[in-house]
């Protein structure tokens, strides 16, 4: 995931060349810094005017504490998506194959689904350069964030998506091709081409702490990868590595493959996807589950502290053993080192080694090593590592727990010139360092590593172990192991005197986009190059490219430029009629790619624009258009932020609030999730309905312009904050939790059918889990249904009964059944009702459907790749839409 930024619109007036990142809803660049900053500029006697510049202190608001927002942002992120699928408790593994198993025995209704979002996303495009837009920072064109990336010297490329499953092309990036759609996760953790045979490892299960992360099936193993597909029997081993994440695979000396999961250490033969996996090393075995193979059996034993319903065992269980990186020492494959550790700090965090891994876990021992002024091994957090080609260096990107609540969390880069592990270390980059080479990231506040937590990469140049690229916000570049360094993809072009919102004016080159993942090192057409995978996709530059002045790279291409690349993270899909009298609009909010915005889409699924432009910047969060003018929208950015546009916020450039094509109506709730709810009257489109600690509703939205269209209608609780809300003819349902993690979990509805709101007292037939999703009868407010996120008890560990992922109530929710009836059990996300009386549930791994009258669910359609459906929405032209997390959207017939 990319962590969740501050919506980043520049501050532009009259002809100021000098962009000012701030934003109206607090952004991280504060009236501080930005007083600062034309102060410099004064003293340098560039002559901005004075009174443009305190107009632009005035709108920016905000003060250096906001600075650390993003980092915050992305914490509470990652809370909230894994409280959805767990609490209370963690998942077991095997959870999704035997889900995955189930899906695959169910029947399919008619229709064949098609890919709407196939066609190139231009963050960057010149129509949508509202106030609350990012157009013109430098992204270029994007997907969702790539986790994964090998490359071999013939032009092929590899990348994993976060939830998007392996993409292949054969001329260097660009052309890509689906290659692992039949897999039962598309959640990518690693992807490694193996150098001993060519065949290529996809391990499933992002393994960072960001949000929006998804466990895994396992790790596969393709001998053909540059004619074949992924399939099922591909699986390395069996099902111990089923329910993981797995954030690096390494190879020892051709024969061994070592897989750094948040259970600990595992290895497997290279040459084979038979076999089971071997259990190498975990530091806290107490915490360790009972995980068997395929055959029953027990390949880790039980830990004392992991069984049971209590706090201490599943609650915590997750942050005990998580190996966030290995090295295999080229000189000696017998001879493996480990990060092991979690990013707050822990007692177990430091670097471990063994000097022969085949002598079990007893050969392991922990290090004792100063980084720095590390001393203290619990405060080594998240780290990589990158051996030079001949094991005679070894670089490690340290993040350091006790900073993570600051403005940088990096410890630093360090270098052992030995190779070994236990140093002696050197420090040669430093936070303040890597601002002076061309940071776009202001060093008050916002500095270099603030992420540090979340993402990184580290890689040596197989043909020079001075030349190192190192992944964290920003990617970074030294030529002489670490004397010098060049930003040569920051964050954005905002900051820069290059800058103009103006592309005829503006000189700097493409930025790329923030918040890296993956490297490797290939070729394009004969040339060396570099691919680095953030969460904009993946981007692309010769391996002795060139800088500019700033030391930013002048060569840096976007390899997701012909749309191919379809990974895109939606929260959200809406749909309406385009007022051209042409098709629909179809919007989305997007992980870290603000919203998409595609206009004119024939019922058949055709595109009208030749390009999706993003017209609001940052996260995008949930939404809603109305569906008789599809550019009348409602976007919100995170927490509630909602906004509002009648033209799709379509324009050539705002730099002021005045000058604007949409509005906020933000209503300062207290207490509202990360992606908070909102919705309209299904039945009456001028009205909607948000969630926070409150419900809140509003009239003629359309015509709205500030937050007093916003009406307070219900307080759900001190603590609670709303998960899903539906809205018919003025009768809505709130679900909501709090607290909503494993520790406490509580959950509950609220609504207003029968006439005033009230709180429903669900009873013990009603199951204690996440409500994710909610709809109503439009002719009957109270008959409405819920969706439960999470797994059944079978594969939840924790209090908790009800095995179902679908309850109706006919009473006003008085009473709930389940009628799940043969749904596979998978966490459920949306669910809707249509006219007709069938309902349409999306889930973790497809889209179902029940016909009126039918007790028994079938798979919808065809085609429609195993992913997370988070959204579900009913077009004017008579087709459905889904917003899929790391596919796209994608639409088909009604049935």
């Amino acid at each position: 995931m990319r962590v969740p930024r501050t919506t980043r619109r520049s501050i532009i007036a009259g002809t100021l060349g000098l962009a000012l990142a701030a934003t109206a809803a607090g952004g991280y660049l504060g009236r501080y810094e930005l007083r600062e900053k034309w102060m410099e500029h004064q003293l340098e006697g560039r002559g901005y005017n004075a009174a443009v510049m305190e107009k632009a202190l005035m709108i920016a608001g905000g003060n250096p504490a906001e600075a650390q927002k993003e980092s915050k942002e992305a914490a509470t992120l990652a809370e909230q998506f894994a409280q959805a699928r767990t609490a209370p408790g963690i998942v077991a593994p095997g959870a999704y194959g035997t889900a995955f198993t189930q899906l695959s025995s169910l029947p399919h209704t008619d229709g064949t689904w098609q890919e709407v979002t196939k066609v190139p996303y231009n963050a960057d495009d010149p129509r949508y350069r509202d106030w609350y837009s990012n157009s013109s920072g430098g992204a270029g064109h994007v997907t969702g964030r790539v986790t994964g990336l090998a490359a071999d010297t013939s032009g092929h490329v590899y990348a994993a998506g976060a939830d998007g499953g392996v993409w292949r092309s054969s001329q260097g990036g660009g052309a890509w091709t689906p290659i692992a759609d039949a897999l039962p996760s598309l959640s990518g953790g690693d992807l490694q081409l193996a150098g001993s045979d060519g065949s290529l490892w996809f391990a499933t299960g992002e393994a960072n702490t960001g949000g929006t992360s998804y466990v895994g099936a396992g790790v596969y193993r393709l001998g053909n990868p540059t004619t074949g597909s992924f399939s099922p029997s591909d699986r390395v081993g069996g099902k111990e590595l089923e329910s993981t994440t797995i954030g690096r695979l390494r190879w020892g000396g051709g024969s061994t493959v070592f897989a750094a999961t948040n259970r600990g250490i595992w290895y497997h033969a290279a040459g084979s996807a038979k076999g089971d996996w071997s259990f190498g090393f975990a530091p806290n075995m107490s915490w360790m589950p009972e995980i068997k193979d395929d055959g029953g059996k027990v390949l880790v034993p039980a830990g004392s502290n992991w069984s049971g319903d209590t706090a201490s065992g599943p609650t915590n269980a997750a942050y005990k053993n998580i190996v966030n990186d290995i090295a295999v020492d080229p000189k000696n494959p017998k001879h493996v080192i480990a990060a092991i550790g979690w990013r707050s700090g822990d007692t177990y965090n430091g670097f471990y080694e063994t000097k022969d891994f085949t002598k079990g876990p007893s050969s392991w021992q922990k290090l004792s090593v100063t980084l720095g002024g590390i001393t203290n091994t619990s405060d080594v957090g998240y780290t990589t590592f990158a051996f030079s080609k001949t094991g005679d260096r070894l670089y490690a990107m340290v993040q350091q727990p006790s900073k993570i609540a600051g403005s940088s969390s990096l410890a630093g880069i360090f270098v052992s010139k030995t190779g070994s592990p236990n140093g002696p270390w050197n420090q040669i980059a430093n936070q303040q360092q890597l601002h002076n080479s061309g940071s776009a990231l202001d060093r008050k506040g916002y500095g270099v590593g603030v992420q540090a937590w979340y993402n990184q990469f580290l890689q040596v140049d197989p043909a020079n172990a001075d030349h190192v690229w190192a992944g964290l916000e920003e990617v970074f570049e030294t030529k002489d192991a670490g004397s010098h360094w060049s930003a040569v993809s920051p964050y954005w072009n905002f900051y820069f005197p290059c800058w103009n919102i103006d592309d005829g004016k503006n000189t700097c080159p493409l930025a790329g986009h923030p918040d890296q993942h993956s490297v490797t090192v290939g070729s394009a057409g004969g040339t060396p190059v570099v691919f680095f995978g953030n969460d904009g996709g993946v981007y692309r530059r010769p391996v002795n490219g060139q800088v500019n002045a700033n030391g930013n790279a002048t060569d840096l291409v976007s390899v997701s430029k012909d749309g191919t690349l379809g990974a895109l993270q939606y929260y959200s899909a809406s749909v309406g009629k385009d007022p051209s009298g042409t098709g629909v609009v179809v919007s989305g909010g997007l992980q870290d790619n603000g919203v998409s915005n595609l206009r004119k889409v024939a019922a058949n699924g055709s595109n009208g624009d030749t390009e999706m432009g993003s017209n609001f910047g940052g996260d995008g969060g949930d939404g809603a258009a109305d569906p008789r003018n599809g550019c009348n929208q409602l976007q919100e950015y995170v927490y509630l932020s909602v906004k509002v546009t009648n033209n799709c916020a379509e324009n050539p450039g705002a730099t002021s609030e005045a000058d604007a094509s949409s509005w906020s109506l933000d209503p300062s709730d207290p207490n509202p999730r990360f992606i908070a709810p909102i919705g309209l009257d299904g039945s009456k489109p001028d009205n909607a309905i948000f969630g926070g600690q409150y419900v809140w509703t509003a009239s003629d939205v359309w015509k709205a312009r500030d937050a007093s269209v916003m009406k307070k209608q219900f307080d759900l609780g001190a603590g609670h904050s709303a998960t899903a809300v539906a809205m018919e003819n003025g009768a809505a349902y709130v679900s909501w939790c709090g607290p909503c993690n494993n520790a406490g979990f509580a959950r509950g509805i609220a609504t207003n059918a029968g006439g005033t709101w009230h709180q429903l007292t669900l009873d013990s037939s009603f199951p204690n889990r996440f409500v994710q999703g909610l709809a109503v009868d439009p002719a009957n407010g109270n008959h409405a249904y819920a969706a439960i996120n999470g797994f059944s008890r079978r594969f939840t560990e924790g209090p908790g009964a009800g095995v179902g992922h679908v309850y109706e109530t006919t009473d006003g929710g008085a009473h709930w059944s389940d009628i799940s009836g043969n749904l596979p059990d998978v966490p459920a996300n949306a669910v809707k009702r249509l006219s007709n009386g069938g309902l349409v549930l999306g889930t973790d791994l497809t889209a179902f459907y029940r016909a009126p009258g039918a007790t028994s669910w079938k798979v919808l359609g065809t085609g429609l790749p195993t992913t997370v459906v988070m959204d579900v929405e009913a077009g004017p032209d008579g087709n459905l839409y889904v917003g899929t997390h790391g596919r796209g959207i994608w639409s088909i017939p009604t049935p």
